[in-house]
């Protein structure tokens, strides 16, 4: 029953009825409103209602037009109306009574319709009864292998059409009620897509995993440009806007400020290409994104404890306490106007030169508390020495990851080992042996933005060619270690 209720609740506004083969605005109709009422009087009603069809587009496609106030079985079998007719008799003959297809069950010609689907779509075929998979390339005879070849796997749309539903056929003349239960037709869409077979089954929307969600669906094309970021909005659990006509980068670039702004990830912000002229932190196109985001071994918790130790030993605990205080009370990244409010740890830039006999396009770097470093970018860089230096011309910065706060704990063990070590741990408080974990984990290599001043005091990031990876010369210092937020265009 409360399956049944979800189905309604969740139905799209207009389906096709597989009986009498007519679209009907089924929400406003006297059926749905019987059905809805019935709901709350029986608890044996059928359920089932909805199907949906995922289908590869062909050059000719039935739209609402083409069949409003129709017969769909009594039309001529030309084009998509061969196809939308084979769908409405399967979904018939399978038990259900309506059906929606993409293509024929919403108004383009209607702003307020267009918007409600494409913000939709996903609530749509996650509670469909039944999604059937039409491929055109794909026909029924086709051996294991077909469906990796398949066009579908590079359509942007079709991302959220294969990881929403959660029951979906038919492929390969298999004839299963639901081949998401098949083993091998998952591992097969998994080796074609580079996702994961599992979260094929059991995806969930939402902001978790963002910065993967965006490499699985970096390689995917869309014929309108906006679509490359429309069709991810329920992939993310986001309602925004649709506004076509705007362009691919200020498209994406919302849908990536309100990734940033619910979520707080920056991992969003990690990315190899060129930047958006949404905001000079976010990439101009997806498929920036198709580069896994760099990573480091963990530090184990024996590492962790024998670096704490040491740094027992050179640092003034209450500075790192200090430090670690500062940090905690960072707000969360924001973007306001199209403007990135980034919490960091920065580096002022002290001398910046060619590398010369080394690749093209190469600059030395010094930055005050980091060891010195090469970058690769196609923007001319200022050069200078520190003689001539300009106070924060340039910032190497390390964004704030608040995650870092929450793992600089773990069990607590003894870390001591004797009678002397002992005496003295007892003046290290626990707060201030968890400042110096955080400061073991500053130490490590991180990846770095590369920030010039704008003449108007904001920022604007340097895109690099490859990533920046810098490191903390001296922990133990945290002179150079400016904690702030920074203001990027």
């Amino acid at each position: 029953l409360g399956k049944l209720w979800k189905e309604l609740e969740y139905s799209p506004l207009r389906l096709l009825n597989t009986s009498t083969a007519q679209m009907s605005t089924f929400k406003t109709s006297a059926e749905y409103k019987e059905l809805l009422s019935s709901t709350t009087k029986h608890s044996d009603l059928q359920t089932g209602l909805i199907t949906d069809v995922v289908a590869t587009w062909e050059e000719t496609e039935a739209v609402l037009p083409d069949i409003q106030d129709k017969v769909v079985y009594e039309l001529n079998r030309l084009g998509g109306i061969a196809k939308l007719q084979s769908f409405c008799k399967v979904a018939r003959d399978a038990g259900y009574r309506w059906a929606w297809m993409d293509t024929c069950c919403i108004d383009k010609r209607s702003n307020t319709e267009v918007q409600e689907s494409v913000n939709s779509m996903f609530v749509w075929y996650r509670h469909s009864a039944l999604t059937i998979v039409y491929l055109s390339d794909v026909p029924p005879s086709s051996k294991p292998g077909a469906l990796a070849r398949s066009i579908w796997n590079e359509r942007g749309w079709t991302f959220q059409e294969f990881i929403a539903p959660k029951d979906w056929s038919l492929y390969l003349g298999d004839r299963s009620p639901n081949h998401k239960e098949s083993s091998a037709i998952m591992k097969e869409l998994g080796n074609a897509t580079g996702i994961d077979a599992q979260a094929l089954v059991t995806f969930r929307p939402g902001m978790t995993g963002a910065r993967e969600k965006l490499q699985w669906a970096s390689k995917r094309v869309t014929t309108l440009q906006e679509d490359v970021a429309y069709s991810l909005f329920g992939i993310f659990g986001i309602t925004l806007p649709v506004i076509y006509g705007e362009r691919r980068q200020n498209a994406l670039g919302r849908l990536l400020q309100e990734i940033v702004a619910r979520s707080g990830d920056i991992s969003v912000l990690d990315w190899i290409g060129q930047p958006s002229e949404f905001n000079s932190c976010l990439p101009a196109d997806i498929t920036s994104y198709t580069t896994p985001p760099r990573t480091l071994p963990p530090l184990s918790d024996d590492d962790i404890r024998t670096q704490v130790s040491s740094l027992r030993q050179t640092m003034d605990t209450d500075l790192a306490l200090e430090f670690y205080k500062q940090l905690e009370q960072l707000s969360a990244p924001r973007f306001a106007n199209c403007r990135l409010h980034l919490p960091c740890i920065s580096f002022c830039v002290t001398e910046v030169g060619p590398n010369r006999g080394l690749v093209q396009d190469t600059y030395y770097m010094k930055a005050e508390g980091l060891n010195d470093l090469l970058i690769t970018t196609k923007e001319p860089l200022p050069q200078f020495s520190h003689a001539r230096l300009n106070r924060r011309t340039l910032l190497l910065v390390r964004p704030w990851d608040r995650y870092l706060l929450e793992a600089s704990g773990f069990a607590e063990q003894p870390d001591f080992t004797d009678d002397s070590e002992s005496t003295e741990a007892l003046w290290i408080t626990s707060d201030h042996k968890e400042a110096l974990r955080l400061m073991v984990r500053l130490r490590q290599p991180f990846s770095a933005f590369l920030l010039a001043r704008q003449r108007t005091g904001e920022y604007k990031r340097i895109v690099s060619d490859h990533n920046i990876v810098a490191q903390v010369k001296d922990i133990s210092s945290v002179d150079n270690m400016h904690i702030g937020t920074v203001e990027i265009l």
